[in-house]
Order: C-alpha cells, then structure tokens, then sequence
C-alpha cells in the first residue's frame, strides 16, 4: 500500500521560506515520478512543482517558477518542496503525489496524471 506523509507546512509570513517534505512507503520510490500540488479553498487543485525519478529533470509552474526548488533523496524515500519569497496567494493546502512510470509518459501537468496522494500539509502566508 503506497503512503505518502507530508509535513512542514505553518503559517509563515510574505517574503519568506519553508521547506516541505514528503516521506513515502509502500512503494519503490525511485520508479516514480513525484508531484506537488497545491489546493487554496474554494479552488482546484493545481500543479505546483515535478521531479523526475533520478532527480535530474523538473517542471514547475509558473507562479513559483524562480522562487521553488523541488528536490528528492531516494536513498531516503523522501521528496521535498522548497518555496522562497512566499506570497499569500501561496496560501494553500500542499499535496506531495507520486506517479509510476517514466517522465515522457506524463501528457499533462495536473491531478488526472499523478495516481497516489499525501493527506496535505497547510501552508498559510500572512501578509
């Protein structure tokens, strides 16, 4: 059974740091592809933030392009989400989603794609 456990997410002030992390069990993690998404209320879920299964390939979104490293340490089954510069629009609940298979299978950068999911972990900028 696959299990993903976020955590780091508080309430932060504009213009500064957090990193999140993602432990994950049940599964081989160096044959997925990790994800993190990011749910404001009232909203969809969006995509935030990939990374291959080596670590050498990553996408992100545009609204934390430049101010987001996303990073893996597969030796300890756990991903991270690095957000600098924090805005309150970052405000959200931040998902961590692992997906099976290569990187050039994915067609698209949102939810549909990414098949497992963390509980969440909420992050909360102040202004």
């Amino acid at each position: 059974q696959v299990q993903l456990v976020e955590s780091g997410g508080r309430l932060v002030q504009a213009g500064g740091s957090l990193r999140l992390s993602c432990v994950a069990s049940g599964l081989t993690f160096s044959d997925y592809v990790m994800g993190w998404f990011r749910q404001a209320p009232g909203k969809e879920r969006t995509f935030v933030a990939a990374i291959g299964r080596a670590g050498t390939i990553r996408y992100y979104d545009d609204s934390v392009k430049g101010r987001s490293t996303i990073s893996r340490d597969n030796a300890k089954n756990t991903g991270y989400l690095q957000i600098d510069n924090l805005k309150p629009e970052d405000t959200a609940v931040y998902y961590c989603a692992a997906r099976g298979g290569r990187w050039s299978s994915i067609t698209a950068w949102n939810k549909d794609n990414f098949g497992s999911w963390g509980q969440g972990t909420q992050v909360t900028v102040s202004s």
